[in-house]
């Protein structure tokens, strides 16, 4: 093998002298200490124990403006720092480098002769004397003008970034009480309660609403349903749900025609999102009974449950909305006994997950059976906290429970 390619070095005050293969050469090197100093890419200064500056290079005197007459066993270099650079020198600064020999990696503000401010980053160290007593102070100061802009623009960045954040979030509180009433309305002769939690932080505006509203007649219809998606989009959609229900269940008695004008409302619109919804026309009888018919769209049936009979489904699966141009709604009619609710909700209840397991329609029809006695309130409230409660308190998806339950017989009362 060759031999590697051998170099020899001989340093001199004022040059170098390199001998390589068969090239030897000389060049000339940068070894003027003094002008080192004077001109190097950072500040010097040396200062005594007391901060009293003995000696500055010409890069710290071009930067801040001042001239080593002017500095140099007159000035101490604290003096030249701002009113709050100064408290910081006299609190941190000294007493850190009195006590370890160093600091790194100080930001201060030094003043500058014509009284601008100069942002600074320093680092120090101390020299003693055989006995341990300070001598004097070296410091290398970097000038931090471009850095603090490039701070305090992160900075603005962030705050415009909070505040747009801000603002994002309480638009979707603005559309989501829009879309999700705070409160639903007194019905007479039946009680009624809903609840809604928003997935995880609860930021982004959810695609779960659910809408209950007077109609003609003494009677009453609730809307309950699921966008696909979140955000503006999804809530625009919501909104032409809704208000397309409401329009037209004025005019059409039956909930399947209902749906079907849904369902074309969509198609129509360009929106290109399907929707899930349960639709109920609810009339409350003389004798306490509450007589429903109702029709779904690819939404899961609301459960029923009536006294002394197991919790049971309501209802017929039907096609999604904004999806099919001929889209089949079946409806069925059921009566509420007295004491009887009917529990609709969102998939975010029994698709909620913790680790690979779903809460499942089994568990939800559990939770209503342990929940017999309570009010409609009640029970919406108790199916979304078992669910919490089985997603550890931060569920994925959002969650919409209406309950409605016809009161049950005074005590006399005949049948």
């Amino acid at each position: 093998m060759p031999e590697p390619f051998s170099r020899e070095v001989k340093i001199a005050d004022r040059g170098e002298e390199i001998t390589g293969g068969s090239q030897p050469g000389v060049f000339t090197a940068d070894a003027d200490s003094d002008d080192l100093f004077e001109h190097a890419p950072c500040a010097y200064l040396s200062a005594a124990a007391d901060g009293t500056i003995v000696r500055v290079n010409q890069t710290f005197l071009r930067w801040t403006g001042y001239t080593a007459q002017e500095l140099v066993g007159g000035r101490r270099f604290q003096d030249l720092l701002s009113a709050g650079g100064r408290v910081f020198f006299d609190t941190h600064y000294s007493p850190l480098l009195l006590l370890q020999g160093w600091v790194r990696e100080i930001a201060l503000d030094v003043v500058r002769a014509d009284g601008s401010i100069m942002p600074a980053v320093l680092h120090s160290v101390l020299k003693r004397d055989q006995d341990g007593s300070p001598l004097f102070i070296r410091t290398a100061l970097f000038d931090a003008s471009e850095r603090r802009a490039y701070e305090r623009e992160l900075l603005h960045q962030r705050q415009r970034a909070e505040a747009s954040e801000a603002r994002a979030r309480e638009l979707a509180e603005t559309l989501q009480n829009s879309l999700v009433p705070p409160a639903l309305p007194t019905v007479p002769g039946l009680d009624v309660g809903a609840v809604y939690r928003p997935a995880l932080s609860g930021k982004e505006v959810g695609g779960d609403f659910f809408d209950l509203f007077e109609l003609p007649g003494n009677e009453w219809a609730l809307l309950v349903g699921d966008v696909c998606g979140k955000g503006a989009r999804a809530a625009t959609v919501t909104a032409l749900v809704r208000y397309t229900a409401r329009a037209v269940a004025i005019q059409q008695p039956n909930p399947h025609d209902v749906l079907s004008h849904v369902n074309h409302a969509l198609l129509t619109s360009g929106m290109d999102r399907f929707c899930t919804a349960v639709y109920a026309r609810i009339a409350v009888q003389p004798n306490g009974e509450v007589q429903l018919r109702l029709a779904a769209a690819g939404h899961p049936l609301p459960l029923l449950r009536q006294p002394e009979v197991p919790v049971q489904t309501a209802g017929v699966p039907g096609d999604l909305l904004g999806v099919f141009e001929d889209p089949t709604f079946q409806e069925v009619a059921l009566t509420l006994s007295p004491g009887g609710s009917l529990v609709f909700y969102t998939d975010g209840i029994t698709e909620g997950r913790c680790g690979d397991l779903f809460y499942g329609e089994e568990r939800l029809r559990t939770c209503l059976d342990v929940a017999q006695g309570l009010s409609a309130e009640e029970i919406a409230n108790a199916v979304v906290w078992d669910v919490l409660s089985f997603q550890d308190g931060l569920p994925r998806d959002d969650i919409a429970v209406v309950a409605i339950q016809a009161p049950s017989r005074a005590p006399g009362q005949g049948s």
